[in-house]
């Protein structure tokens, strides 16, 4: 497929905007189900992985300051300000292309 990206025209792979969106998704989806806090258990359930998959984003998401995490004895998760506002701009976006 070729998309015209900066006034060049560009050969841009339809797998890779595919599964970038589907990250971009699964980000999004973790992000609102621990608005409320979650557990890593009801993040794997709600979001339909496994706990290595659920580990691997909520790792990437802490480091990112999307998400924090309790210190108690069962770790909750809850999405930050930062992590709120990941989520307004991508159904800003969403809006605009639909």
């Amino acid at each position: 497929m070729r998309l015209k990206v900066g006034g060049v025209n560009s050969i841009v792979d339809v797998n890779l905007l595919r599964e970038k969106r589907d990250t971009i998704k699964l980000i999004v989806d973790i992000l609102e189900i621990t608005l409320n806090e979650a557990t890593k258990t009801d993040i794997v359930y709600k979001a339909n992985l496994n706990f290595k998959q659920v580990q691997k984003f909520l790792d990437f998401l802490i480091k990112k300051g999307l998400i924090s995490v309790s210190s108690n004895k069962r770790k909750r998760y809850r999405t930050t300000e930062k992590g709120k506002e990941f989520i307004r701009r991508y159904r800003k976006i969403v809006e605009l292309i639909s």
